[in-house]
């Protein structure tokens, strides 16, 4: 294997725990059984990979190919259902504020890891001339995973409501873009750190898109 698939290795296998950290979380504040944990955990660490190479064409699925993806998310989701069933004071929402940014860094790791992963795929399978290809794709990988895991757990996505979420992303996904050429693979670390920088100034400044209807605001209805 050489040193650029090491790379691309690493920041899948980091995409893959944080995202199945995060999906497992969701899925036990939803008071899943420990099936659900392992479900929701599977579908948000490889959904987005998924659904990523069915457009495309990559058949069939790296997740299918590489099975060592979902070993990874399901000894995660199992860690963090028995870290929890032994500490369930760390989601009660007067347990460890620590614990809860820890979840959020997780989740920013995840999106970060997997938009430039996504981009690296549409690279790979010869898109490299497709811009806008590879920024879509980039965010799908790195969103769609997030996006199951809300559906499935009933609540809105994030990615549709919460600090800058897809933004971040399609911000990454730039920046690894044109770092390329000049930095190969370690391009990479560059574009995912954009996103994590992003999403931690947005959960700590508290940034949100504008909407139309304010929270607090009456509509009448």
């Amino acid at each position: 294997m050489s040193v650029s698939q090491q790379i691309i290795f690493f920041t899948e296998i980091i995409g893959t725990i944080a995202f199945a950290f995060s999906g497992a979380t969701v899925a036990i504040r939803r008071r899943m059984d420990i099936f659900g944990v392992l479900v929701l955990g599977g579908c948000t660490a490889v959904g987005g990979g998924l659904i990523r190479d069915l457009i495309l064409g990559n058949i069939p699925p790296s997740m299918f190919r590489k099975p060592v993806y979902v070993a990874v998310s399901a000894i995660t989701s199992l860690a963090v259902f028995i870290l929890i069933r032994r500490n369930n004071h760390l989601l009660e929402e007067e347990g460890s504020q620590r614990f809860l940014r820890f979840i959020e860094l997780m989740d920013a790791v995840g999106l970060g890891a997997f938009t430039v992963v996504g981009v690296n795929t549409a690279v790979e399978l010869g898109y490299e001339n497709n811009s806008f290809l590879m920024v879509f794709v980039a965010v799908l990988t790195g969103a769609g995973g997030g996006i199951l895991r809300d559906v499935l757990g009933g609540i809105t996505p994030i990615v549709l409501r919460k600090r800058v979420y897809a933004l971040a992303s399609i911000a990454g996904a730039l920046v690894h873009l044109m770092l390329m050429k000049p930095l190969g693979s370690l391009a990479m670390f560059a574009g995912a750190g954009v996103v994590v920088l992003i999403r931690f100034l947005a959960a700590r400044y508290r940034w949100d898109l504008p909407v139309a209807i304010p929270k607090h605001s009456s509509t009448g209805t």
